[in-house]
């Protein structure tokens, strides 16, 4: 019997994820290749070693809140490998004029829910904090149409809790505007707190203590791996078929000769039967445009940003401020070099040795971009410079390394999930699919989560799926 062949373009997560997903749905009664233009896996998860220092040049954790990144790595056996934050430093901090003020207990991204902490706090003047905690009165909005989130926190908090809360902290996830950003594709929850309760901050006390105990993110969410998130890259390409993984092999053109799919790459033309696109929404744009203009505008026209990690390793006795809390936002009006820093060694357990601190801080983004067009030792330096102040650091670091991630940070807009659904409709007519971040999430369990999604229908498809 002629095994269905099915090609993944694409060795990031997503396209990990999907071949997985496949593999675990069809078995042997497949014959899968994973084409991958750069000559390893994972895409963004990227994790090395340093004289005894775990350095990651992307994403350093994923949220346990949403189950398709922690059930894959239950599937994987990876559950001993994962590790939480550090209960001691379960706190972060936000820049304002010039020093890091601590974010108060309960203060979940802009909404207050514990009020007293938030009344004690110095980041916000008492206008502005008597707004924020004005929200439950704020009637809810009757059109429920999508609006962007500087518009939803304004609304609902104030201008204050935008300016000094909600756009960097915003700008510490995604990297972006927040006049830009759309709620349904960035807060969906929010949204439905509005919808369900009238008010944020009432729907968090109703709908569980864990926001209340919350000082920002809800750090007991934040799961790791003891070596690093390419772990679970690592892991995901064992489980793929003996040469299976083509790395180094990008795809030139992909094109439908009737029902199967013709795909071209330097190791010469092959044909499938089905076909998963998991690129980066403008190569997956410049690749699909052909077959569908419609679909390629779509893709073409989704924003991206650019950031870079710089990586610092310090002696400890270096650093003069206590590192007490795993780091800091800033907002654009403090018109600093820095989106954020985080203070890794006291995040996760086993990223320094003993003696020393790793920090990571990031730079560019949507207010940032400017920043970045320096060679890197220039792009390493104005980060040392804008840390010694902040953290009393003396000396030079003991090393530095720069990552950069060019337009690697896709942008919901509003209206994003009407984007999303014309993309769909464009990808069923066609008969192939589609997987990334830039429709469902940028986080690691959305990734997954569309991933496994687009790989059932695949296997459905072919049924294969039971």
């Amino acid at each position: 019997m002629i095994r269905p062949r099915v090609a993944v373009l694409g060795a990031g997560l997503s396209g990990l994820a999907a071949a997985h997903r496949l593999r675990e749905l069809a078995g042997e009664s497949i014959e899968l290749a994973v084409f991958e233009r750069s000559d390893r896996a994972g895409g963004v998860l990227r994790t090395r070693s340093r004289d005894g220092f775990l350095l990651e040049d992307g994403p350093d954790s994923f949220l346990s809140e949403k189950p398709a990144g922690l059930g894959l790595c239950q599937r994987l056996g990876l559950e001993s490998e994962l590790i939480g934050t550090r209960a001691e430093n379960r706190r972060s901090f936000i820049l304002r004029g010039g020093r890091l003020h601590p974010v108060p207990e309960g203060f979940y991204l802009v909404a207050p829910v514990r009020p007293l902490p938030f009344l004690k706090s110095a980041l916000f003047s008492p206008t502005g904090k008597l707004r924020a905690l004005a929200e439950p009165f704020v009637p809810p909005r009757a059109d429920d149409g999508d609006e962007s989130v500087a518009a939803f926190i304004r609304r609902r908090f104030g201008k204050e809790s935008l300016e000094r809360a909600g756009q960097p902290m915003l700008a510490g996830i995604h990297t972006g505007d927040p006049e830009y950003l759309g709620m349904d594709a960035v807060f969906p929850r929010f949204r439905e707190l509005e919808r369900r309760y009238g008010s944020v901050t009432r729907g968090l006390r109703a709908s569980g203590a864990e926001a209340a105990k919350a000082s920002g993110p809800r750090y007991t969410l934040f799961l790791s791996f003891r070596e690093g998130m390419e772990t679970l890259a690592r892991a995901l390409v064992a489980r793929l078929p003996e040469g299976a993984f083509r790395p180094s092999t990008p795809v030139l053109a992909l094109e439908r000769e009737g029902g199967r799919w013709s795909v071209r790459s330097a190791r010469g033309v092959e044909t499938f039967d089905r076909v998963l696109v998991a690129l980066p929404a403008g190569a997956a744009a410049e690749m699909l445009g052909a077959l569908s203009p419609e679909l390629g505008l779509l893709l073409g026209g989704i924003r991206h940003e650019s950031v870079a990690t710089v990586n610092l390793a310090y002696p400890r006795s270096a650093i003069a401020r206590p590192l007490d809390g795993f780091g800091f936002v800033v907002p654009r009006t403090e018109n600093h070099p820095l989106v954020a820093c985080s203070f890794v060694s006291r995040k996760f357990e086993g990223r320094a040795p003993e003696g020393t601190e790793l920090l990571r801080a990031f730079v560019g983004g949507a207010f940032g971009a400017a920043r970045l067009d320096v060679s890197d030792d220039v792009l390493a330096r104005s980060v040392r410079e804008a840390l010694v102040p902040l953290l009393g650091i003396s000396g030079e670091p003991l090393f530095e390394s720069v990552a950069r991630y060019p337009r690697a940070m896709p942008q919901g807009g509003v209206g994003h999930r009407a984007l999303a659904r014309s993309v769909r409709t464009e990808e069923t007519r066609l008969g192939f699919f589609l997987a990334g971040n830039y429709l469902r999430g940028v986080g690691i369990p959305d990734c997954v989560a569309d991933a496994e999604e687009r790989a059932e229908a695949l296997a459905t498809s072919l049924a294969l799926s039971g």
